[in-house]
């Protein structure tokens, strides 16, 4: 399950970013990225966020697919991963990052 929500998460990121224009409305404070810099900041953070679930690769295609192979393994008894983030929890955080960005670009687009 988590597996099928995180594909949908990238899916649904891509989507929105393929519609949106390249600048977006700026913030109330006037501030705020445009859409290239959140889908970067998306996939940079992807990192991290591997590497507290035991993957470490640097190519987002080849870190994506890796990651979904890694939460369709079994975790350990207590529920965590080899490097402390339970699986469960790291697909959450992960499915969480990558909406909140699709819909901040969304909120945003003219």
């Amino acid at each position: 399950m988590p597996r099928a929500l995180l594909q949908a998460a990238w899916d649904h990121l891509d989507e929105v970013v393929e519609r949106a224009p390249a600048e977006l409305r700026k913030g109330p404070r006037g501030g705020g990225r445009d859409r290239d810099a959140i889908a970067s900041h998306v996939v940079e953070a992807e990192v991290a966020y591997a590497r507290k679930l035991g993957v470490r690769e640097e190519d987002p295609a080849t870190r994506r697919s890796l990651l979904l192979e890694h939460l369709s393994l079994p975790s350990s008894p207590q529920g965590e991963s080899a490097t402390g983030w339970p699986l469960a929890y790291g697909a959450r955080r992960i499915i969480w990052h990558v909406l909140d960005h699709a819909w901040e670009i969304e909120d945003r687009s003219a």
